[in-house]
């Protein structure tokens, strides 16, 4: 009887005993990736609880101007404060700090996962994330160094417009390690260039 020609050569043969203990080791990681659904859960509430704490202190509440100076390390020189502009955009930036740090979760989380874990199958998915579609190890670093460099700009600003309370050395300190995001994201992105081309070359 002649094979069928539709029917696969060399069919997928099982893992020997060894090499699928090691493969199926990558389970292990699971619990890390739910830990991180879980800090990010932590995010929300903390996003939540200070986004209310500004709409009292707009609505005339010392507790929560109180608070929300505080947590964002506001230093005045009289007992009383009222909400000013500085404030509130020290506050709004702490909460895109938040979001963006969600995202760099998302980003591990569901790029970790897919990549060093299990697919996800989200091929036509209205929702799939457009980087998702062509991710990789290489390609999620890179996107973690932009993300980081985001944060860190955040940061930076929140320090320069609250720049009366920090010392000189802070100031510098903070602006070096900006630096040096940078310079290890466009290191991290021409490696990964070289390395495409290499790939690609030794493909022709």
């Amino acid at each position: 009887m002649q094979d069928d020609p539709n029917l696969p050569k060399n069919p997928r043969s099982p893992l020997r005993p060894l090499p699928g203990l090691i493969f199926a080791s990558r389970w292990l990681q699971l619990p890390l990736y739910l830990g991180l659904i879980a800090a990010q859960a932590v995010y929300v509430v903390h996003f939540l609880y200070e986004l209310w704490h500004l709409i009292e202190a707009a609505a005339g509440s010392q507790t929560a101007l109180q608070a929300l100076v505080t947590s964002i390390g506001y230093k005045v020189s009289v007992p009383a404060v009222t909400l000013n502009e500085t404030i509130i955009m020290l506050v709004v930036l702490a909460l895109i700090d938040v979001v963006m740090i969600s995202n760099l979760l998302i980003m591990v989380i569901v790029g970790g996962f897919e990549t060093f874990v299990s697919r996800m199958n989200l091929e036509g998915h209205p929702d799939q994330p457009e980087w998702l579609s062509h991710v990789n190890a290489s390609v999620l670093k890179v996107k973690l160094a932009t993300a980081i460099i985001g944060i860190s700009s955040i940061h930076l600003l929140k320090t320069f417009i609250n720049a009366d309370n920090y010392t000189d050395r802070v100031l510098i300190a903070q602006t070096g390690i900006h630096i040096t995001f940078l310079l290890s994201a466009i290191a991290i992105a021409y490696t990964d260039k070289i390395m495409s081309g290499i790939a690609a070359s030794n493909k022709h």
